[in-house]
């Protein structure tokens, strides 16, 4: 699918507009060998709130951002290894449909395309390049993976006690483990996940036990409880920079579903045959963009039939500082 685009002059392109949109921030993305199979908007299911991301898929990294401009800047850059990755279908739930998951060893979560084709094309090339990628390294699939984190929303009590009433002081955490919604008295304590992290992680009780009895049965010694509970006024150890409420506003996260509108197809390179390096391609800043011949995005906005200025530069700005 992507073989006639590894050396193609098209994919070095766009793999650099994609590195100058992240900016000064972002992570060196042009490797030997590194094809640029896709790109798109999918509403991200965070702690919080569902929001809207940048996805880039690349033969063997999944890489997403927030939107900081439309279609020119993002910030937050998250790069997964593609040989790590295991997709779930999610079935329709009312208001949330055309979504999956997003399964790796240190992080689980839930993504939803504007209709149900856009997610059968994700989910079916992402599936191909980690069946490619699996078969090229000859790399076992991960077995063990993170929990998905329950949204805030779907917890107003504590899912372990049953009694706690979230509030202002009472504030949510997740187990690392199970994913669950809890307060703090039921998750004071910590156990070592390696595949998520290289120190002990806040998780429930329930959990606690279970993994302490796992270990003992297996002749380890248990991790020493820490002598204090877990900060109060700490969710652990972070629960995300992505998790970060863009607006500032904690507005009704299921209900918000409904205003997060993508108005443009993914875009995915390997489906079509690669024009002539002297005509124009899609740009990954803007998919609905052209890129001219001196490599210089569009405008935002620009009718694909006129081209770029030979003086447009301003779209993607790669020592610009991202803002949150």
């Amino acid at each position: 699918m992507v073989d006639r685009l590894v050396n193609s002059e098209a994919n070095a392109r766009r793999i650099a507009t994609v590195e100058s949109c992240f900016g000064a921030n972002g992570q060196p993305l042009a490797i030997p060998g590194r094809v640029l199979v896709g790109e798109g908007v999918v509403t991200k299911m965070c702690r919080k709130k569902p929001k809207t991301r940048q996805f880039f898929l690349f033969n063997d990294i999944l890489v997403y951002g927030n939107i900081v401009m439309d279609k020119k800047k993002y910030n937050k850059q998250h790069i997964i290894p593609l040989e790590e990755v295991k997709l779930e279908n999610l079935e329709d739930d009312g208001i949330l449909k055309n979504g999956w998951l997003i399964r790796t060893p240190t992080k689980s979560f839930a993504v939803y395309a504007a209709t149900a084709t856009e997610k059968t094309e994700w989910m079916a090339h992402i599936n191909k390049c980690v069946e490619d990628l699996l078969k090229k390294t000859g790399k076992k699939p991960s077995l063990e993976h993170a929990a998905v984190w329950i949204p805030d929303a779907e917890a107003s009590i504590c899912m372990h006690c049953r009694k706690t009433q979230f509030t202002v002081l009472n504030r949510r955490h997740h187990c690392r483990k199970c994913g669950a919604v809890v307060c703090n008295p039921c998750s004071n304590k910590k156990f070592l996940l390696p595949a998520q992290s290289s120190k002990p992680l806040r998780v429930c009780l329930s959990c606690y036990d279970t993994l302490t009895k796992a270990r003992a049965n297996q002749g380890e010694l248990p991790v020493k409880p820490a002598n204090k509970s877990v900060n109060q006024d700490s969710s652990g150890e972070d629960d995300s920079e992505d998790e970060i409420d863009d607006s500032g506003k904690n507005d009704d996260p299921i209900k918000g579903l409904d205003n997060l509108s993508i108005d443009e197809k993914p875009t995915f390179y390997g489906d079509t045959a690669e024009p002539p390096s002297d005509s124009t391609s899609p740009t990954t800043c803007d998919v609905s963009n052209t890129i001219s011949s001196n490599d210089n995005a569009c405008s935002g906005g620009a009718p694909t039939d006129t081209g770029c200025s030979g003086n447009d530069s301003s779209t993607c700005d790669a020592g610009s500082t991202s803002c949150d």
